[in-house]
């Protein structure tokens, strides 16, 4: 979806509530209105609304969803959706008319965007009268095996609880010891729409671990690294990354947390694609250690396949990925 003409700088975070548009509660927070038209920048810690260019106008049985961009999440820049009369990010309900907003908040890095930058996406899901209580589509763990037993969801064994489990890699990825990578605070600003512009050193400082395979969490830090597991998403489903799960750690590894149909796919070979993890410990140092469950794949059948796959045909750029940072760092 596309940014707007104008950007609020507001005082905090918010929900309009069931009663409530998101232009009425407007007036008592913003601080003052940006114009990106002709590009303008949002600096980290701060938050933004911006109305986007897209409305909607759904049916009585379909709701919609959305997600920060893939890239979006990789810079560690908040991004959430807010439509009028609405109790929820994220969510807009069944029939729903009228504006959407993207909240922004970038975290780390200080970023430029401009009116048409994308930094979030919507999908939309067809709910039936019978499926009021359980997510339509959603694929059971019975289901998953057979799919991984057919066509092979990770390489190797798949372990499988309420979802397919996926585990961090802190295996050097080459001889250095690399494992992943730190964001620098203060680095420089970062313009959203330019791909394959900035070096990766002046923005991440290179995480290398010695044997024992351990990192500990900063809280104040954040942090890619990848899964253990290479992945797939065969072309008749989509998969997203469940929240953040305090039963196994007060962090979250996933701020984009949504797979395309087609993601790590290849018919006849194996899974070729890392999950990449955008963590960040909530509150306290974490340890996480090599192999360490660290979240979990949900997956949904689509209604029907797609005729366009994400992958290499259509310039995608994160297909076959392994540890990789967002599209806007030249790749070495």
């Amino acid at each position: 979806m596309r940014l707007g003409k104008k950007a609020y700088r507001i005082r905090a975070s918010f929900l309009p509530g069931r009663n409530a548009k998101v232009r009425d509660k407007l007036s008592e927070l913003t601080f003052h209105e940006i114009d990106l038209t002709k590009g303008a920048v949002l600096e980290a810690g701060c938050v933004y609304l911006v109305q986007l260019q897209e409305h909607l106008k759904l049916r009585g049985t379909i709701a919609a969803f959305a997600n920060p961009k893939s890239s979006t999440g990789r810079l560690d820049v908040f991004t959430r959706l807010i439509a009028d009369c609405q109790e929820s990010f994220d969510c807009v309900e069944e029939g729903y008319r009228g504006p959407l907003y993207a909240e922004i908040c970038p975290r780390t890095f200080s970023i430029k965007v401009h009116t048409g930058t994308r930094l979030n996406q919507i999908r939309f899901r067809r709910r039936l009268p019978q499926q009021a209580d359980e997510p339509p589509g959603r694929v059971g763990d019975k289901g998953l095996r057979s799919i991984h037993s057919d066509i092979g969801l990770v390489g190797g064994e798949a372990a499988i609880r309420d979802g397919l489990n996926l585990r961090i890699s802190l295996a050097p990825v080459e001889p250095g010891g690399l494992v992943g990578y730190r964001a620098r605070r203060y680095a420089g600003v970062i313009d959203m729409d330019n791909v394959g512009a900035y070096d990766v050193d002046q923005f991440w400082e290179a995480v290398r671990l010695g044997g024992d395979k351990r990192l500990v969490l900063d809280p104040h830090e954040f942090y890619i690294l990848a899964s253990k597991e290479s992945v797939s998403v065969p072309p008749e489903y989509v998969a997203e990354m469940a929240p953040f799960d305090p039963m196994i750690g007060e962090y979250r590894v996933h701020y984009a947390g949504f797979f395309d149909p087609g993601f790590g796919y290849a018919a006849g070979k194996a899974p070729g694609a890392k999950a990449v993890l955008e963590v960040r410990s909530l509150d306290i140092p974490f340890i996480v250690e090599d192999g360490q469950i660290v979240g979990r794949l949900v997956y949904d059948r689509l209604t029907e396949v797609p005729e366009t796959l994400y992958g290499q045909g259509i310039g995608s750029h994160y297909q076959a990925q392994g540890l990789k940072l967002s599209k806007h760092f030249r790749q070495s």
